[in-house]
C-alpha cells in the first residue's frame, strides 16, 4: 500500500531548500518514509486527517487522503508558537 507524496504548494519546496543540509536530509528521509507508512508510530494527529511528524526541532505537517493514496505536505518549519496556527488553511 504505497502512497504518493506531494507538496501542497511551491512554498513547501522553498521551506525545505532553506533548511540546513543535515536537517534537509533528515526531513527528506522522513517524507520519503511517509510513502510506505503515512501514519508512523512517531506521528501525531492534529485535526481530522492532518498529522505532524517530528524531525529534531523541525515539524513536517501533512494531510492524508486515504481514498486517493495521497500524502500532501503542507508545511515544514522549525517548532515555534506559529508552527501550528491556521494549519487547516495549508491544504
Amino acid at each position: 500500500m504505497t502512497y504518493r507524496v506531494e507538496n501542497a504548494n511551491r512554498r513547501v519546496e522553498k521551506q525545505i531548500l532553506r533548511l540546513p543540509r543535515q536537517v534537509r536530509n533528515r526531513v527528506a528521509r522522513a517524507i520519503l518514509e511517509l510513502e510506505a507508512n503515512p501514519r508512523p508510530h512517531r506521528c501525531k494527529k492534529l485535526v481530522d486527517d492532518i498529522y505532524r511528524v517530528r524531525v529534531g526541532r523541525y515539524r513536517v505537517i501533512y494531510k492524508i487522503f486515504d481514498s486517493e493514496k495521497l500524502v500532501l505536505i503542507g508545511k515544514v518549519a522549525r517548532r515555534s508558537e506559529d508552527t501550528y496556527s491556521d494549519i487547516e488553511e495549508l491544504f
